[in-house]
């Protein structure tokens, strides 16, 4: 006969194994899902954190009044100055192609560079003085150590006097790396060295501004109208699952409808955080509503109950004690649809947002780009400094994801209150 007491042990002990074995694999799921993201952040990083680093080579330009008008030292040609300057560093360069390749070591910006140095030191015109003169691409990538000389010179863009050149500097003491600072203070370029990120920072910034302005006071307004005012018949049934379907719906289809609308319709300026703005709005504003709707709800319908019981009107009860409590879960709604919204290329593609903007825009009509879409142009770029200058976009990008969230979380925690 069976042992009922053994059999009821074994089936025990295998309800176990199988919960054990499902642990398991659910904290070998988040263990491999954290390792994959770790390496995925950690090669984006190793690879954008060359863009923080800039290389420059020091020359000894002379600043005589043969070449430098003390009267007018704006009309100095100051490009002929640095070539000078290079010429005599390497006096047995004397086919003009070779010339063509030792000027090339330097970036197209560098006579600008000695034009701002002899301003910012109007002392040093009449004089022979060592500049700090910004690297070009190639010669950057080579200080970095990212040519590989063990190639043929045909395989590479980099040729045998050009390495030369550089490493003759380097044993003189002449090259050097410092903090790239350009990265976060210059616009964008079709210079890899001289690319930064400032004009598609202030552009998001802009467009994210229009964004909010737009999508929380309508995406609240409608949460609490629907929640707490409107009739449940099969209008507003039919509207809320339309919410719903629109949370869903690709972001290209709002900039499909920003072109309709605003551009062609409205005429509004093109490539402006105005419209990119009101794009990323209606893209938006599902996720608000949503939101909104679920933290409304949160309320305990005791809060209504005793404002209403104390002779408080709807409008009273909804805006004076159950908003008030909604509105941390409204906010956290509110940054994450913002931290979608900051993340967006497609839409903002559509409405012409990919133009080539090396300027800062200073209002909201300018012609502006967005930092996501900064990334897209970078990446395509066929210059390989443009890799490095689109993993250190990546980086930024993410951290303000991560900090968007983080102030969400903080609102939460600092605002809900327990019931």
């Amino acid at each position: 006969m069976t042992n009922p007491f053994s059999t009821e042990a074994a089936g025990l002990q295998g309800r176990h194994t199988s919960e054990r074995l499902f642990k398991l694999s659910g904290l070998a799921a988040i263990i491999f899902a954290i390792g994959f993201l770790a390496v995925m952040v950690g090669s984006i990083a190793w690879t954008g954190s060359g863009a923080l680093r800039e290389s420059v080579i020091q020359l000894t330009v002379d600043l005589g009044p043969d070449n430098v008008d003390p009267s007018d030292v704006d009309g100095a040609s100051y490009r002929t100055i640095v070539r000078d300057a290079l010429k005599a560093s390497f006096p047995d360069v004397k086919s003009r192609k070779d010339r063509r390749k030792l000027y090339g070591l330097l970036s197209p910006d560098a006579a600008l560079e000695l034009k701002q140095y002899v301003r910012d030191n109007p002392d040093a015109v009449g004089q022979v003085v060592n500049v700090w003169l910004l690297a070009s691409d190639d010669a950057d990538i080579y200080l970095k150590g990212g040519v590989d000389t063990s190639l043929e010179e045909s395989q590479r863009k980099f040729s045998d006097a050009e390495v030369s050149w550089v490493d003759s500097l380097t044993e003189s003491g002449q090259t050097k790396r410092q903090f790239n600072k350009r990265f976060f203070t210059n616009g964008d370029s079709r210079e890899p060295e001289l690319a930064g990120i400032l004009s598609s920072l202030v552009g998001s910034a802009l467009t994210l501004v229009i964004c909010f302005l737009i999508s929380f006071p309508m995406g609240v307004g409608a949460a609490i109208y629907l929640e707490e005012f409107a009739k449940k018949n099969r209008w507003s049934e039919f509207v809320e699952v339309n919410i719903n379907n629109l949370a869903a719906v690709p972001s290209i289809v709002f900039g499909l409808l920003g072109l309709a609308i605003f551009l062609n319709f409205f005429g509004l300026p093109r490539s402006s955080p105005l419209v990119g703005g009101m794009v990323l709005a209606l893209m938006t504003l599902p996720t608000i509503i949503i939101a909104s709707r679920a933290s409304l709800r949160a309320v305990p319908p005791s809060i209504r109950e005793a404002a209403l019981g104390i002779g408080a009107s709807r409008i009273q009860t909804t805006f004076h004690h159950v908003t008030p409590l909604a509105l941390p879960g409204m906010l956290t709604g509110a940054i994450v649809g913002m931290a979608r919204a900051l993340g967006e290329t497609a839409p903002l593609l559509m409405i012409g947002m990919v133009a080539f903007i090396a300027d800062v825009p200073k209002g909201f009509l300018d012609s502006a780009t967005a930092l996501p879409v900064q990334i897209f142009l970078w990446a395509d770029a066929p210059q390989r400094g443009f890799l490095e200058k689109t993993s250190a976009a990546i980086i930024v990008l993410l951290l303000f994801l991560v900090l968007m969230n983080l102030l969400a979380v903080v609102l939460r925690r600092k605002f809900e209150r327990r019931f």
